[in-house]
């Protein structure tokens, strides 16, 4: 597939709404991509749970301009406050997407939009936001050009979301969502998120993500730096062939559902991420000493109960805590007992895997 299909055709109905509003989740990454190829495009591919709570709530307002100009006139309102800090971001995501929506530059924009979690701080807000608002605006497309099915129109808002957020892509549709092309998964693209096409074991079914907050501030290092890193990095190609063969062990495992093949595969590569991190020029340690902490944490218990939870990590510090429903009640227990102390002002978020975007 190339991206001539997501040309838009001439559009045929007036614009009557002013606003549109989405709600989209965040997404966790089991297989996690690191590096990227020509803009946003993965070097491997990767498999997400989406998340149910953390989400971002996005209200897009517009009006006709009186008046052409060569730019595009947008403002964005976080929490209720204007944040022009972000709107540099937004034009540079309007100037990739424009020959694919060309309406936006006919249009002046409000992007009025919060998050039910701490943004920049590792649980992948650029994800969820910008899905959001490439959902809105292709919900602006549909009212133009009615003849735009559901299937075409999931497809082409998460083309639009990944060239704001990579990771935006896999944001729209849930449980478990496909980004990146591999052989073994059919209809995978490097162009769009696809939601996961196999069987999955009822094991997986409404899985738990308890996400504790050991950093609530800015990350140490934006996911662009971080991907760059991988250019020229002496283990990427290595890192690369490893993801693909990965994709593959977890295929099997979510139709077996092999809970222990599960946590030792997701921790694993929560790890290989930061090792990347870690032996890249210049290099980072993304985590923190109470991510070091959980981590011992959750691994005693797990000798010790048998439960099969597990952690998995963004490129940041906090840690995604996951495990199956039947053992909600004990991990909760868990963690505010003993994994809270390690969270920054005992903050955590208890969340589960949920079915993806909705309109509002």
């Amino acid at each position: 597939m190339t991206i001539s299909k997501f040309l838009p055709s001439e559009y045929t109905q007036a614009l009557t709404s002013k606003s549109v509003s989405y709600a989209s989740p965040s997404n966790i990454a089991l297989i996690k991509y690191w590096g990227k190829q020509s803009v946003q495009i993965p070097k491997n591919p990767s498999v997400s749970f989406t998340l149910n709570t953390c989400k971002t709530t996005t209200t897009l307002h517009y009006e006709k301009r009186e008046t052409f100009e060569d730019d595009f006139e947008v403002k964005v309102v976080l929490d209720g406050k204007h944040k022009p800090g972000f709107e540099a971001k937004i034009h540079q995501f309007f100037s990739r997407i424009v020959t694919y929506l060309p309406f936006v530059k006919d249009y002046t924009f409000v992007i009025d939009t919060s998050n039910s979690f701490p943004h920049s701080s590792g649980i992948a807000s650029s994800a969820s936001g910008l899905s959001a608002i490439a959902l809105c605006l292709m919900d602006m497309e549909r009212e133009m050009q009615p003849s735009i099915d559901d299937q075409y129109f999931i497809q082409k808002a998460s083309f639009i979301a990944r060239l704001g957020s990579g990771s935006g892509c896999r944001s729209l549709e849930g449980p478990l969502v496909v980004w990146g092309e591999h052989q073994d998964i059919k209809g995978s693209s490097d162009l769009f998120g696809i939601s996961y096409p196999y069987e999955v074991h009822e094991n997986f079914e409404d899985y738990q993500d308890a996400i504790l907050l050991v950093d609530q501030g800015e990350k140490q290092v934006s996911s662009t730096v971080g991907h760059n890193l991988m250019h020229n990095h002496p283990f990427a190609p290595s890192r690369f062939d490893q993801a693909n063969e990965n994709i593959l062990k977890l295929i099997e495992i979510l139709k077996s559902g092999d809970l222990d093949a599960f946590v030792h595969l997701v921790e694993s590569e929560a790890l290989t991420l930061h090792a990347m991190m870690l032996t890249s020029t210049p290099y980072f340690i993304l985590m923190k000493p109470n991510t070091l902490k959980i981590i011992d944490e959750i691994w005693e218990f797990r000798r010790e109960t048998s439960i099969p939870v597990c952690f998995t990590l963004d490129a940041g510090a906090n840690v995604h805590v996951l495990f199956p429903k039947k053992y909600k009640e004990e991990v909760q227990e868990f963690i505010k007992s003993t994994l809270s102390s390690y969270c920054q002002d005992k903050r955590y978020i208890f969340d589960n895997v949920g079915i993806g975007a909705i309109k509002l």
